[in-house]
């Protein structure tokens, strides 16, 4: 890979490497964290009632339901 590397280096691209696990980085993580402590409400709610929530919320992410990075 490093002759790759320094082909890819001298056409002006750099590589970031990640680490193993970043979950601020990783979108999926961040909206989940957002439904479990803004967008959903601190309640008991059955397996059904949990899932209609979070299908409320995927239906309406991008309107009522907004990820700003």
């Amino acid at each position: 890979i490093q002759p790759a590397l320094k082909l890819l280096q001298k056409s002006g691209v750099t590589l970031k490497f990640l680490p193993p696990y970043s979950p601020e980085l990783n979108r999926i993580e961040v909206m989940w964290r957002l439904m479990k402590h803004r967008w959903l409400a601190l309640k008991r709610r059955s397996k059904e009632e949990l899932e209609q929530a979070v299908d409320h919320v995927f239906a309406n992410f991008g309107g009522k339901f907004k990820m700003e990075f």
